[in-house]
């Protein structure tokens, strides 16, 4: 373990819990260390952003980013309670596998999922990872998020195939999430998986940010054009209600508008 982030990460908590102004002495005798140690430790946190000290008092308090980041969290934790009704729709309406996923670096990750209870169906774990280039619900969230080819690989960083149909360059991937943005669906034909095949829109909150994609899973023996296209329009549809359900109001298609950015600073 390493001791020097995890007595900042204790001090953070230990500044949050208490719930006023902290000197240098409090955080010294709270943690049995040098006063030298604890100075060196709250201004650390200065400089990295997680605290702020009072020019007039030289005391130390948590900063709104804690506030801000837990907030996102917390988001994240709700969304799942909220979309599950419309997880379950989907998963009845067409028999397939169905999830909600979350863009976290250059992967996804499964926050929910309802299964396919029929015989040959795809498989997926909640709390699993996959690489966001290469999957339907990757593809939505990287699609809104409008990413240049340069800012795609910067964070992407190699595009390493997983099957043959995998994109393995930046040009190509930029095209393909062009197009995913123009008709409001992505599509994954066996990129991440052979035999595999997906669709998956994003969802949107009320401030117009893309938190979380709806996808489902397919055999690839069930995916031909025809039936991929009727499948796209009932994923759209549930991802658009979805949004609704999380407070987003603006145009008929979530894809087709401009998401707001936050800048996390």
């Amino acid at each position: 373990m390493d001791s020097t982030l995890a007595k900042g990460l204790a001090a953070i908590e230990w500044m949050v819990r208490q719930q006023r102004d902290c000197r240098v002495t409090d955080l010294a005798q709270a943690f049995g260390m040098a006063r030298s140690n604890a100075h060196r430790t709250l201004q650390t946190l200065v400089e990295c952003g997680w605290a702020v000290q009072d020019p007039a008092t030289s005391a130390y308090r948590p900063s709104l980013r804690l506030f801000e980041l837990g907030s996102l969290v917390a988001e994240v934790a709700d969304i799942g309670a909220l979309l599950r009704p419309h997880l379950a729709a989907l998963a009845q309406a067409t028999g397939e596998t169905i999830h909600l996923a979350a863009l976290d670096g250059a992967e996804i990750v499964y926050l929910d999922k309802f299964d396919s209870p029929l015989p040959v169906a795809a498989y997926s774990r909640v709390g699993g990872r996959a690489a966001a280039y290469c999957v339907a619900s990757g593809k939505a969230l990287l699609a809104a998020a409008q990413l240049d080819v340069a800012a795609l690989r910067a964070r992407l960083g190699t595009l390493v195939p997983h099957t043959p149909n995998s994109i393995t360059g930046f040009d190509a991937l930029h095209a393909e999430l062009e197009r995913t943005r123009a008709r409001g669906y992505a599509e994954n034909r066996e990129e991440w998986r052979l035999g595999v095949c997906g669709l998956g829109a994003p969802v949107f909150n009320a401030r117009g940010e893309a938190v979380a994609a709806l996808g489902m899973s397919v055999p690839s023996i069930r995916f031909a054009r025809t039936q991929a296209r009727g499948l796209a329009e009932q994923v759209m549809t549930c991802a658009r209600d979805a949004s609704a359900t999380l407070g987003y109001r603006v145009g008929p298609a979530p894809m087709t508008t401009t998401p707001k950015r936050r800048r996390l600073e």
